[in-house]
């Protein structure tokens, strides 16, 4: 006899896989026709003017940057909030540091964001604490696992043209969205290889441990103390560190510096080393 409700169902399943392999085919088919489309000049100008680590780029990791942000332009909704009105540069300054992390990578482009909510200062959020306290509190960035980064626009400006403090709002943001993709914070990203895992998990704890001790002993740190909080912050604040203070950050920890510079696929150290001779 035969199985028409067995027939039926794989039929079904065919059709979805065909349905989803057609899918990614036109959206990658449709990412490198926009990675082709020339990039407005006034676009470059705003980078050029606002963005120091765009200005250190060498020219073809520039070109390649153009071309992510213009797929994440095209895949991402901007919201303004507290009465800031979208504009051109909020959208291509923000857009050219997330892509930043995506230079030299197979990526994905950030799959589970959906929108970025902009604030025009650091905003406020309500805070439940376990004993029930409502209490008031002050953000300048944030990512939500399924959709959403929030953004301070005054702290972006803030710390874009300027990397003697080593604090990037964008890139500490983004950079958990990367660690998220697997379903879990936990400093954690999706890495190339199976193989790289333990090591990977060795050194980030090792120095993870010493900067706690550090902060403890009030020692001067290249990495933010905000990183103790967790490893997933831990990972955010050292992805800041590598791309705004990569020199600092490689001469005190350079175990963490090869580990970030295999993962991202670029040497930072080396655009600011250019920039100084």
């Amino acid at each position: 006899m035969i199985n028409y409700f067995g027939y039926i169902a794989v039929l079904l399943i065919s059709m979805g896989v065909c349905c989803w392999v057609l899918r990614i085919r036109l959206r990658n088919k449709r990412r490198l026709k926009l990675q082709s489309l020339p990039f407005p000049d006034e676009w470059k100008n705003i980078l050029k003017k606002d963005l120091l680590i765009y200005r250190l780029l060498p020219e073809s990791l520039r070109n390649q940057l153009h071309g992510h942000i213009n797929v994440f332009l095209h895949e991402k909704l901007f919201e303004g909030c507290g009465g800031l009105e979208i504009t051109d540069e909020i959208r291509v300054i923000i857009a050219a540091q997330a892509c930043l992390l995506l230079l030299n990578r197979n990526t994905k482009y950030f799959p589970g964001l959906v929108s970025i909510v902009v604030y025009p200062n650091d905003y406020v959020v309500k805070e439940v604490e376990i004993n029930g306290l409502v209490e008031d509190e002050v953000n300048s960035g944030e990512s939500w696992q399924y959709g959403t980064i929030v953004l301070s626009w005054d702290a972006i400006m803030r710390h874009g043209s300027d990397n003697k403090h080593g604090h990037n709002v964008v890139l500490h943001e983004f950079a958990h969205q990367l660690d998220q993709e697997d379903g879990s914070a936990d400093g954690i990203p999706i890495l190339e290889q199976r193989s790289h895992y333990a090591t990977w998990s060795r050194i980030l704890s090792k120095n993870y441990e010493q900067l706690r001790k550090n902060a403890w002993k009030r020692n001067k740190e290249v990495l933010d103390y905000y990183g103790t909080l967790d490893p997933a912050e831990f990972f955010a604040v050292l992805t800041e560190a590598f791309f705004e203070k990569p020199i600092q950050l490689k001469a005190n920890h350079p175990d963490l510096y090869e580990e970030m510079k295999l993962f991202y696929k670029v040497d930072p150290g080396e655009w600011y080393q250019q920039k100084s001779i």
